[in-house]
């Protein structure tokens, strides 16, 4: 039997930003469902990136914590709060789910 307690894990990281991604209207990329995530991103004030994680698969911080790194290497992002909400998803989704988010960005 599991020692985790039962529901959503929440995990939350703050990165020190180095782009300011300026103002931009909220972007929303994916849909929450059966190992899939959605990814939120607003603008914040500051210079920080800010990462709020719900996950249904609890006791991957670990893995959650490699994938923000990698995430906040590739895209260095200032003044934003990245808000995720997931089912399952993969590591390799989630990256793809944040590209996706960032691409969108003006």
């Amino acid at each position: 039997m599991s020692k985790l307690p039962p529901g959503l894990e929440t995990l939350a990281y703050t990165l020190p930003g180095q782009q300011p991604a300026g103002p931009f209207a909220p972007v929303l990329v994916g849909v929450v469902g059966s190992g899939n995530l959605e990814v939120l991103l607003e603008s914040i004030a500051g210079s920080e990136c800010r990462v709020h994680i719900e996950t249904s698969a609890r006791g991957f911080g670990a893995i959650w914590e490699a994938v923000v790194n990698d995430f906040h290497r590739r895209h260095p992002l200032a003044g934003v709060r990245v808000s995720i909400h997931d089912m399952g998803a993969t590591p390799a989704v989630v990256s793809l789910r944040l590209d996706q988010a960032v691409a969108e960005l003006p």
